[in-house]
């Protein structure tokens, strides 16, 4: 049974991760000789325990299972042994495995993300080019899904807490200032989208924060500080995933460094959409206490 609650007021009810344990089970980087796939897009299986409870959570599906499955093998995993899929948002480099994801797992399966991650969103390349998940609600329940959606911040487990939505609102000023370059549908309307379906997760261990996100969307600055006041902890200890950096202006990724030196992250782990740029930045300022994701590694708190 995998249970999941909404997170109250009360922070010492959100509790902590005894042992951890991430994979990068495909990133865009394979690494150096090694016997891993790379590909566009990013997933991680996170071995999480506390107390008598371990869960096993996939958090995103690539673009496709064929190097999930690959690389799981490689590290003598089994995707049998996945409890529950969690989705960052809609977009096809961290959705279009999910079916055959499911397929691997072979049982029905809970599969946590925001309620509006089936909407169309596109970006304009000439024409409108849908870049979202590909099937509907429906069709994935076919394949075992048991959707648990929700906009608000949830526990998983003991130590394991969502985002929930970040509103543009709620975002630090110059990541609210930044457009998405994506569009959505509303009253048949194209609108911007404002990618309200980026969620990321916490998990509070004894020595601070583990922050894992997908493509950070919603800013990384504004992502790490929503966590540590749902969670009431000030101690981040690493920050892993994509940062969405790649196309931004250096103003921006000068200023996100600096931030997120200021809020007193100890380790940065990095890669798919962040760019080479703002990767050297991050590198220059965290020193040792940066590393490059590579399909494959692992990272043990």
């Amino acid at each position: 049974m995998f249970d999941v609650e909404p997170v109250g007021a009360e922070k010492s009810g959100i509790g902590t991760v005894d042992r951890l344990t991430i994979y990068t089970v495909v990133e865009d980087y394979a690494g150096y000789e090694t016997p891993f796939y790379g590909q566009h897009g990013i997933s991680f299986l996170i071995d999480a325990a506390a107390g008598s409870t371990r869960r096993r959570m996939l958090f995103d599906t690539g673009q496709s299972g064929e190097a999930i499955l690959h690389n799981m093998e490689e590290m003598n995993l089994s995707p049998k042994e996945i409890d529950a899929i969690f989705l960052s948002h809609c977009h096809y480099d961290h959705t279009g495995g999910l079916v055959e994801i499911l397929e691997a797992v072979g049982r029905r399966t809970p599969v946590i993300a925001h309620p509006k991650i089936f909407r169309r969103n596109m970006v304009r390349e000439g024409d409108l080019r849908h870049v979202g998940i590909d099937h509907t609600k429906e069709e994935l329940e076919g394949y075992g899904a048991e959707w648990i959606l929700e906009d608000k911040p949830m526990k998983l487990m003991d130590g394991v807490i969502t985002t929930g939505e970040i509103r543009r609102e709620d975002r630090v000023d110059f990541e609210r200032a930044v457009a998405s370059g994506l569009y959505t549908v509303e009253g048949g309307e194209l609108v911007e989208d404002e990618m309200l379906d980026d969620i990321s997760l916490a998990l509070r261990t004894r020595g601070g924060l583990i922050i894992v996100t997908g493509c950070a969307h919603a800013g990384i600055v504004s992502i790490t500080e929503r966590l540590e006041r749902i969670t009431g902890s000030r101690k981040v200890k690493a920050v892993i995933g994509g940062f969405h950096l790649i196309d931004a202006e250096e103003e921006r990724i000068d200023e996100t460094v600096k931030r997120m030196r200021e809020l007193g992250v100890d380790k940065i782990f990095t890669g798919h959409c962040t760019g080479l740029r703002a990767e050297c930045k991050f590198l220059r300022a965290f020193k040792g206490d940066f590393e490059k994701l590579h399909s494959g590694k692992i990272m043990r708190f």
